[in-house]
C-alpha cells in the first residue's frame, strides 16, 4: 500500500474549470535542484510512480507525480475530445504556474513522454530536461492496437481478485515474472473502490473517445520535429523496456540517430512499460539525474 506520508496533496485549475490532482513528494534538505515533473500514461495515474518518486525527493529534488485529467482524483472533462496530449500539456503548465515552478526535469511514461514533447512545443524553456519512458516520437501499431483494444472498455470486477485478474490478464506480455501479490499491487494502482463496493477502473473511459475518432494521429500525431527539438537541446534519457511492443527497437534506433546525445537504457526481460522500480531503470534515472542541476 502507499505510505501516504510521503507527499502532499495538491490540486489546481485548468483552463476549462476543472479540479486537478498530483502528489507532490518535498524533497530532501540539501543544495537546491530543479524539481521533476512525473506523468503517467494512458489508462494510468500518479501511483506508478509510487516506488521511484519517494526515491528521487530523497536525493534532494521535489517531485510532483499527476493525475491528467480524467484519471486518479482529477476531474473528468465534459468534452472528452479535450482528452488529448495539447489540452493535457496546458493543463501542466498550468500546475507549474500555480506551484511558482519556472523549469523542471520532466518524467514521462508512455503518454506522459507525449504530453513531455507537447509541453516543448509549447513551452520550450520550462523543460531543463526530460526522460521518456518506453515512448518516442512514433510507436509501433502493434501496442498501439493492443492497448486501444482494452481502453475505455467496461470491465466486470465484483472483487479485488477479479481486478488483479484483469491486470494480469492486459499487462502479462509486459510483466512475465509477475506472481499474484505483484499483481494485486498493480490492481491497486489501476482500480478504486467503486460506489457499489467493487473496484471500479480509475479513469474516465472517455478517455478513449478521441482514438476512437482519430485514430492513432490523435493520440500519436507526427512528433519526430518535437523529439528532435527536445533531444537536441537539453538532457534526455530514453529507457525502453526489452520486450516493447510500442516502442519497437527500430524506432529507438531512429531516436539515437536523431539525437546522438541522447542517454539510453533497456530494461531486460520487460515489455511496455517498465515501472521504473526495475534495477536498470532506477541505475539509469539517478546517473543521468546526477549530472542535471
Amino acid at each position: 500500500m502507499t505510505d501516504s506520508t510521503l507527499f502532499a496533496d495538491r490540486r489546481w485549475t485548468s483552463a476549462d474549470g476543472l479540479s486537478l490532482y498530483a502528489r507532490d513528494y518535498p524533497g530532501t534538505d540539501g543544495p537546491a535542484r530543479l524539481p521533476v515533473i512525473a506523468i503517467h500514461g494512458l489508462t494510468r495515474n500518479s501511483a506508478d510512480f509510487e516506488v521511484i518518486a519517494p526515491l528521487i525527493a530523497r536525493s534532494g529534488r521535489r517531485v510532483l507525480a499527476l493525475d491528467v485529467r480524467g484519471r486518479g482524483r482529477s476531474d473528468r472533462a465534459s468534452d472528452p475530445m479535450t482528452y488529448q496530449p495539447p489540452v493535457y500539456a496546458k493543463d501542466v503548465l498550468a500546475l507549474l504556474e500555480a506551484a511558482g515552478i519556472e523549469r523542471a526535469v520532466f518524467l514521462g511514461t508512455s503518454m506522459g513522454g507525449l504530453i513531455t514533447m507537447a509541453i516543448t512545443a509549447l513551452k520550450s524553456r520550462v523543460v531543463a530536461a526530460a526522460i521518456l519512458n518506453d515512448i518516442g516520437p512514433a510507436v509501433s501499431p502493434e501496442g498501439l492496437a493492443r492497448i486501444a483494444a482494452y481502453s475505455g472498455q467496461p470491465v466486470e470486477t465484483p472483487t479485488w481478485a477479479a481486478a488483479a485478474d484483469y491486470a494480469r490478464r492486459i499487462n502479462a506480455v509486459a510483466f512475465p515474472h509477475y506472481g499474484d501479490a505483484d499483481w494485486d499491487a498493480f490492481a491497486r494502482r489501476i482500480f478504486r473502490d467503486g460506489t457499489e463496493g467493487s473496484p471500479v477502473l480509475n479513469y474516465d473511459p472517455d478517455i478513449a473517445v478521441p482514438i476512437r475518432a482519430g485514430g492513432a494521429g490523435a493520440l500519436v500525431p507526427n512528433l519526430w520535429p518535437y523529439f528532435r527539438r527536445l533531444a537536441r537541446k537539453r538532457p534526455t534519457l530514453l529507457i525502453r523496456g526489452a520486450t516493447s511492443d510500442l516502442l519497437g527497437a527500430d524506432i529507438a534506433a531512429r531516436m539515437k540517430k536523431a539525437a546522438p546525445e541522447m542517454h539510453y537504457a533497456e530494461v531486460p526481460g520487460i515489455g511496455h512499460a517498465p515501472m521504473l522500480d526495475e534495477p536498470e531503470a532506477r541505475s539509469a534515472i539517478f546517473e543521468f539525474l546526477r549530472d542535471v542541476p
